[in-house]
Parts: C-alpha cells; sequence; structure tokens
C-alpha cells in the first residue's frame, strides 16, 4: 500500500536563536532545516509518498493534513505552543499523530492527542514502529533503550526540502558527550559515549547536499564535535580534502568542549576545511561554580586563554552562559559582563538556569522541592523561573535584564567585536570564497543599519573594522547583520518583561478594587465595566506609549492582559465563582 506521510515541523517562537531580524538581509525564510525530520523520512520506507512542511517556512493547510493518512511530528521543548496547536488541528481532522524528538521524549507523560509516540534515536524505534503500523496494531508508545550505531543513520532527506529557504544547512557526525554537566540533557539523550559516523558515510552526506545545488554555511550540529578526538582527527582530513576538490563550496561552524583549544593539529584541520565559528559552553567565570555543576573540563584551564588561542586560528568563537546557579553571589551579573567583553564573544548566549526534565539538575531540584513549573525551553528571552534560585527572584531576573541590556547595546556589542577581529588573523579565511549573498546582505545591511538608531556606532565600527582587518571585512558585516537582529529583540524581550510587570500590577489594583467594592452576582454591570475599562484603558496606554518610544511588539504581547480583565469582570457580573479568571 502506498501510504501519505505528512512531516511537520512546528514553528519557532522569535528568540535570540531564530535570528528573524537577520533573515531579511539574505532573503532567507530560517536559520536551519529540521535535520531530525529529514533524517527519519530517509529511515521510511521507499514506497511511501512522504511531504514535508516546515512551519517556519510555510503554513501549514487543512489541505496538507488531510491529504497524509498519518502525520510525523517531531519538536524542541521551545516549540511546544506550535506542537500543541500541529496535534490539535490534526486531532479534528481525524488524522492519526506520531511524534517524537526532544519535547515529546521528555514529556510526554503530559502531552495529549499524540496517538503513537516514537521516542528515542530513530534508527531504533522507527522500523520497529512501521512493522506495527503496517501490521494494523501499532502501540501507543516505542522507546529506545540501546544505543545504535550511527553506521546505520541514512543519508538525509534533502530533496524534500527547498535549501534555498535556509541561511544554513545540517549535518550530524556524532551523538553523545563525555562530560558530565548538571544542567544538559544531551547525556540524558545520547549517552555519554561518544559516537560517530564513519569518515567515508559523512563524506556521502556532503555528496547528498552539495548534489542539491546549495553553497554556503553547514552546521554539524553535534553536541561536541570532538567527544571522540581521534576519528575528528581523521575525519577533518577527509573533509580538507573534499572540499579542496569542490573548491571549498561549503563552510563550517559547530560546538564544542573548551578542550578544543588544546587540540593544535585539529583547529588547524578546522582552518584548512573552512570552519569560521564553533560554540563553547562556558556558562560562568566563577571556577567554584562551575565545580559545583560538575562542569570540570572548564575548571582544568584558564577558560579566557582558551578563548583567545581559537580565536587566533582564525576562528570566531561564540558560546553559551548562564545565571541563576545556587552558587552565584551578587557581582556574577559584572563579572558575566566583564567576562564575555574582554573575550571579545559578540554572540553571547547567556539566559537563566532552567531545569530541564531529565536532567540531574531537574532530580536535584524535584527532591528538594524547588521546582516551580515545566520548562518553556526558551532560557535566553523569557524573564522567568521554573524553580526556586538561592538568590532572591527578583534580584536574580532584575541582575538578569542589566546583563542582557548592557552587552546587547550597540556600542558594546561592537567593542567585542572589534576586540574579536583584532584578534583573527588577516589570512584566516584565505581557503573559502565570499558566500553567495555577501554582496547583497552588505548592501542592505548599510542602508538599514546606516540609517537605524544605532547608525553612528555601525559607521564607525566598519570604518575601525576595515582599519584592523580589512580582509575580514566579510565577517565584520556578517556579524553587524546578526546584531541587527540581538538588538531589536533585546528591546522586545526587555519591554515585554516591563509590560507584564506593569500589567500585572494594574490587574492587582482591578482585582483588589472588585473584592472590596462588589459582591459577586449582584454587581450592577456598568459599575464592573467602569472600573474593567479604566485598568484596560491603562494597560493600552502603556502599550503604545512603549510601542512608539522603544520598540513595537505584537499585540497579543497586551490582548493576554486584556483577556484577563474580560474574565475577572464576568466573574463579577455573573457571580459564577468558579469561572477562572487566570487564563
Amino acid at each position: 500500500m502506498n501510504r501519505k506521510i505528512l512531516m511537520v515541523y512546528p514553528e519557532n517562537p522569535l528568540t535570540y536563536w531564530s535570528f528573524k531580524y537577520s533573515l531579511k538581509f539574505i532573503n532567507k525564510k530560517a536559520s536551519m532545516p529540521p535535520l531530525g525530520l529529514l533524517t527519519v523520512a530517509a529511515l521510511l520506507p521507499s514506497s511511501y509518498d512522504i511531504k514535508l512542511v516546515d512551519m517556519n517556512v510555510q503554513s501549514l493547510s487543512e489541505e496538507d493534513i488531510l491529504w497524509a493518512d498519518i502525520v510525523f511530528i517531531s519538536a524542541m521543548i521551545v516549540q511546544k505552543e506550535s506542537f500543541n496547536e500541529v496535534v490539535m488541528r490534526c486531532n479534528q481532522a481525524g488524522v492519526p499523530v506520531a511524534a517524537g524528538g526532544p519535547y515529546p521524549s521528555s514529556s510526554h507523560a503530559s502531552i495529549s492527542g499524540v496517538d503513537y509516540f516514537i521516542l528515542g534515536e530513530g534508527e531504533v524505534t522507527i522500523p520497529r514502529f512501521i512493522r506495527d503500523y503496517e501490521a494494523g496494531n501499532p502501540g501507543h508508545i516505542y522507546i529506545a533503550d540501546e544505543k545504535p550505531d550511527l553506521s546505520e543513520s541514512p543519508i538525509p532527506r534533502y530533496d524534500l526540502i527547498n535549501v534555498n529557504n535556509y541561511a544554513s544547512m545540517a549535518i550530524q557526525y556524532s551523538r553523545g558527550c563525555p562530560f558530565s554537566c548538571e544542567f544538559c540533557d544531551i547525556i540524558e539523550m545520547f549517552g555519554r559515549k561518544p559516537r560517530v559516523k564513519p569518515a567515508d558515510q559523512f563524506i556521502a552526506e556532503m555528496d547528498a547536499l552539495y548534489k542539491t545545488g546549495y553553497i554556503g554555511s553547514v552546521f554539524i550540529v553535534d553536541d561536541n564535535f570532538i567527544g571522540n578526538i581521534a576519528s575528528v582527527r581523521l575525519l577533518l582530513k577527509e573533509i580538507a580534502s573534499w572540499q579542496k576538490k569542490n573548491s571549498y563550496p561549503f563552510t563550517f561552524y559547530t560546538e564544542s568542549s573548551i578542550n578544543l583549544a588544546a587540540e593544535d593539529e585539529i583547529l588547524d584541520l578546522m582552518v584548512q576545511c573552512g570552519f569560521k565559528m564553533v560554540f563553547l559552553g562556558i556558562e560562568t567565570p566563577d571556577v567554584g561554580t562551575l565545580s559545583a555543576i560538575n562542569k570540570l573540563q572548564n575548571v582544568r584551564v584558564n577558560v579566557y586563554e582558551c578563548i583567545k588561542a581559537i580565536q587566533s586560528k582564525g576562528i570566531e568563537v561564540t558560546s553559551g552562559f548562564i545565571v541563576g546557579f545556587d552558587t552565584d553571589t551578587d557581582d556574577i551579573f559584572d563579572r558575566q559582563i566583564d567576562f564575555i567583553q574582554r573575550a571579545g564573544i559578540p554572540m553571547a548566549m547567556i539566559g537563566i538556569l532552567t531545569a530541564l526534565p531529565g536532567t540531574k539538575l531537574y532530580r536535584r531540584l524535584e527532591s528538594e522541592g524547588r521546582l516551580l513549573n515545566e520548562s518553556s525551553g526558551n532560557n535566553t528571552n523569557k524573564l522567568e523561573l521554573n524553580f526556586t534560585p538561592v538568590m532572591e527572584s527578583s534580584k536574580l531576573v532584575a541582575g538578569y535584564r542589566r546583563v542582557l541590556s548592557e552587552i546587547y547595546t550597540p556600542k558594546k556589542y561592537f567593542e567585542r567585536t572589534l576586540n574579536l577581529i583584532s584578534r583573527i588573523p588577516p589570512d584566516a579565511y584565505k581557503v573559502n570564497r565570499p558566500e553567495k549573498g555577501d554582496l547583497s546582505a552588505f548592501f542592505k545591511s548599510f542602508i538599514v543599519q546606516t540609517f537605524s538608531r544605532y547608525g553612528f556606532r555601525y559607521l564607525s565600527f566598519l570604518f575601525h573594522a576595515a582599519l584592523l582587518n580589512p580582509k575580514n571585512i566579510t565577517l565584520a558585516v556578517n556579524i553587524a547583520v546578526k546584531g541587527h537582529h540581538f538588538f531589536k529583540i533585546t528591546r522586545l524581550t526587555l519591554a515585554s518583561d516591563e509590560l507584564g510587570s506593569y500589567s500585572a500590577k494594574v490587574i492587582a489594583r482591578f482585582e483588589s478594587i472588585m473584592e472590596n467594592k462588589i459582591i459577586p452576582g449582584s454587581a450592577i454591570p456598568s459599575s464592573v465595566n467602569r472600573y474593567a475599562r479604566d485598568a484596560k484603558r491603562q494597560i493600552m496606554r502603556k502599550y503604545r506609549r512603549m510601542a512608539v518610544f522603544v520598540c513595537r511588539f505584537p499585540g497579543a504581547e497586551y490582548e493576554v492582559f486584556i483577556k484577563r480583565i474580560d474574565a475577572i469582570t464576568e466573574l463579577y457580573i455573573s457571580g459564577n465563582m468558579s469561572l477562572n479568571p487566570n487564563i
């Protein structure tokens, strides 16, 4: 039977990682494709008709859903709102849903509407599900206990997407990490023994990607690219040979642990291959905290000098930072700002600590009775906590706000970018040709950013970058374009938080008035509505003022508070105290 499978990748919310405001400069719709679903598609029988809808590049229509015999959906925790909406639409259409990926794997017990959970690594669970599905008796949950040999992983179905929609492509080499950081869920999902694909298999995936006509940036999505150093050394030699043979169509970036800095041969090979950037988990400059969270690989080295060593090879370092650890003291916010600036890390993704399901941190906080709710999966621009911290919550959130507001001012962002550029060798990228769209991006950047609120600093930055390192002006423009996104989303994040705090106070006053002046069920509707109109007017006035003088942000940012007031109003007019105003 020729079965029809619809694969759906939910929409990513607006975050620091979405790069929404930067993608417009290069005429792209999303940062990268859903590699997980592309790999799952390759695990399905060749006789199946498969369609993929990435909701970050196109809308999901009712016709798409009704076309399918079954919908496969995968999501990260940060995508759960869109995930739940898709599941609901499939339920309404009567089309069964099979779900997998990080969010279902960690939270399937609390997810409703999904017919089949296919959890863990697909190389194990997908064949089991397909066998039962075709036999007409699929189970509800499929969980892989074993870790598959990655030589069993197929070449992703890049033919299911339009590669021109994406700013970057994605390839996976390994799974797992040898370290054991308390807050990390990677080791829980993939284990501490890194598993790698054979080098020839990885090269075959590069060939498949190259045949699509794609030229540009490729993200090697491993959570620790050098988890198996001996294998990586051999792989890099193969990549370097392939790149030279094909005239360097790709540039690469990846994630790694800090011990990369001590591997001179690997760093040199990475430069030969065309690696331009690496993400490091730095988390904090506080050594005591690093020890407490079991990030011992960062304790054993001078992290600052390691960053400089990698940059001096010609590879940009981008990093993750966290505040809210139990051992954080009041000066941690200033120390984070100072370290980020000195280290020359333009893309410093700093977030509030979050306890992800399944991690050692989650289990510890649960045993201590400190968990508040499940994580939103977005720890960089959601000013909220899902656990009770040691530091006073208001102080932690205020400190985090200050770090964000300082490091993503144009002044500090461009200062640390110049710091980076001063360390990049002039001939670092001699093997890499300019990426497609670089010239167009430069002109758009010049027009948009010159006439922005930070236009003078932007022009000053380009001038000084050209003086420091004229051969790397493309790098300077690339980082400036990303900065445009960071500046906008930081203003949006801080404004949204301010509006939320203000609206909460207005609603609290409104509730107090109701409690003191109105008896539920006997209230005169005109009196209640008068108080409600006044409260809504205050919120609307605040929203409009901020939209004009701070930044424009979606109407949904205040509508939730208006709905809350409407719910309270209905409660007092009807007298139905069972109504829930906390919508």
